[in-house]
């Protein structure tokens, strides 16, 4: 989670050193995306600001900015395409792929990261669904499986960009010679301003994945079957077309050059039966 007005310093390669974040200016405004679904876990439309109540650190605060709808989305797909998706699992992860990137709106931006040994964006952000779908049919499996490389890559490539933000990863199989543990991705999704949807395919799936689809207020799944991808990332772009943005000046203001974790709850004034509502569940200042 960022706030608004810091002044990020990132380079463009997707293995470039991490950014640093500086303040530009003692006023801050964090923003905060909550997705609201009912019981069946469809999205949830029409709630308004004086819906919600936005705690932090157990404290309340004041929304001062509110929009709902369909956002821009700026949004990367982790495709693992290791040894062990060969086959009918990578054909099938192919076509789900390919069907997610069709969902979303005209005017969304995507990328297409490969995932094997190393993090290769095989389609950079654009609107081409084209290009990004020719990108995905001509992959091959490869290597092993460096997941926790690739999701901090991911999250270092997308820093610089405005607006709303998502990464959507899956992999059949357990992390294998990352540089990065599991500890260093968590750390860098809290300083991150993306939501992460992780896809376990198989019968185990890593701590992690579940962890940083709470931390981020996205959503993990685990699939037994790779016959299942299609109608999870379906669940999932649908999802990603309606959610609510909620902004907030701290009331304890952040004071430049501290670094700390600060909570975020987001709840309904009025809950209602069978309503979820997620969001990320806190930032660290720095």
């Amino acid at each position: 989670m960022k706030a608004v007005l810091l002044a990020l310093c990132a380079g463009t390669a997707l293995l470039a050193q991490e950014p640093v974040a500086q303040f530009a200016s003692r006023v801050q405004l964090v923003e905060v995306y909550a997705t609201v679904t009912d019981a069946q876990g469809e999205p949830v439309t029409g709630l308004r600001q004086d819906d919600f109540d936005v705690y932090e650190n157990d404290a309340p605060q004041e929304i001062t900015a509110f929009a709902a709808g369909e956002f821009p989305l700026t949004v990367a797909l982790g495709v693992d395409r290791s040894w062990s998706m060969a086959g009918e699992p990578l054909r099938l992860a192919k076509q789900a792929s390919e069907a997610f990137l069709r969902a979303l709106k005209t005017g969304d931006r995507s990328m297409v990261v490969a995932i094997s040994n190393e993090a290769d964006v095989i389609a950079p952000l654009s609107t081409d669904r084209a290009a990004q779908a020719r990108a995905i049919d001509a992959l091959d499996p490869w290597s092993t499986t460096a997941l926790h490389d690739a999701i901090i890559a991911t999250l270092n490539r997308l820093e610089p960009e405005e607006g709303r933000q998502a990464i959507v990863v899956f992999s059949d199989g357990v992390d294998r010679y990352s540089q990065a543990t599991a500890a260093d991705v968590l750390d860098r999704a809290r300083r991150a301003n993306a939501l992460i949807y992780p896809i376990a395919i198989g019968k185990t799936r890593a701590p992690l994945l579940a962890e940083l689809a709470v931390l981020t207020g996205g959503r993990s799944f685990q699939l037994r079957d790779a016959r299942d991808l299609d109608r999870t990332l379906a669940t999932i772009a649908r999802e990603l077309r309606y959610q609510y943005l909620l902004g907030y000046a701290p009331a304890d203001p952040i004071e430049p050059g501290t670094h700390e974790w600060r909570a975020i709850r987001v709840t309904l004034k009025r809950p209602r039966p069978g309503l979820r509502i997620r969001a990320r569940d806190g930032y660290t200042t720095q």
